[in-house]
């Protein structure tokens, strides 16, 4: 079967990635059927029902509850490392090594990026989802970028959490020469992040995808795909108009 894991599916057993969760997109290898619990769309399996459905929520749940903890550990376990190195350092300055300041303040900003990436994993936004416009988030989050965007590309979700996911973005494939463009796929605006330059590498890795994945899976019902080399796909829901 497959389940539902933020606004994309897995496969049980493989975990395999497939996306976004959608009646539209179907998982490969089918036919299947297709799960839901309260009119959302929670699975696809080879027979359906009721309880197939509830089995696969609580599944699709237990793998988002395990992606968030195994996240925070390794996030935790990088936060303490740095710490103990601005510890040491600090020290070292303080009885005789002055010419280690700057390095204390490089390490000190170092800490700060680390938990403020601990804190985005481990505190789900405030802010519900609502109709923000694309453009707007991108002024915020990209304000250099080259943009491609169709005015009416509006999407559902929160504004600190969409903010939150282009910035990551941009850190995690370079920082500069960043081209986003927007075209509407079904119920989904699909959103390209390029970078001109090669990826830069992440002094920690898990700030990097991992996080981002996290971010744009779980915090915002949406689905990242990296299989591209250079660019990130990002797909979120699309924001109707009642």
């Amino acid at each position: 079967m497959w389940v539902r894991v933020g606004g994309g599916m897995e496969s049980v057993p493989g975990r395999r990635r497939h996306g976004p969760a959608d009646l539209d997109f179907p998982p490969p290898d089918g036919p299947w059927e297709p799960l839901a619990l309260n009119g959302r769309l929670v699975g696809w399996a080879e027979r359906g029902g009721l309880a197939v459905a509830r089995r696969s929520s609580e599944l699709g749940q237990q793998i988002a509850d395990e992606q968030r903890t195994h996240l925070l550990t390794r996030l935790g376990h990088k936060l303490r490392s740095a710490v103990l190195a601005l510890q040491e350092s600090a020290r070292q300055a303080a009885f005789g090594r002055p010419e280690l300041l700057e390095a204390v303040f490089e390490q000190a900003q170092e800490v700060g990026r680390r938990a403020a990436a601990v804190e985005v994993a481990a505190v789900l936004p405030k802010d519900g989802a609502r109709g923000v416009v694309l453009g707007a988030v991108l002024n915020l989050a990209l304000p250099n970028a080259v943009r491609k965007l169709p005015p009416e590309a509006v999407v559902l979700g929160s504004e600190p959490a969409l903010v939150e996911a282009f910035t990551r973005a941009q850190e995690w494939l370079g920082g500069e020469g960043v081209t986003i463009s927007a075209e509407p796929v079904g119920s989904w605006w699909k959103i390209r992040v390029a970078s001109s330059g090669a990826l830069r590498p992440l002094s920690v890795p898990e700030m990097g995808e991992p996080l981002l994945r996290l971010i744009v899976d779980m915090h915002l019902d949406g689905w990242l795909d990296t299989t591209h080399p250079g660019r990130a796909e990002i797909y979120l829901p699309a924001h109707r108009p009642r």
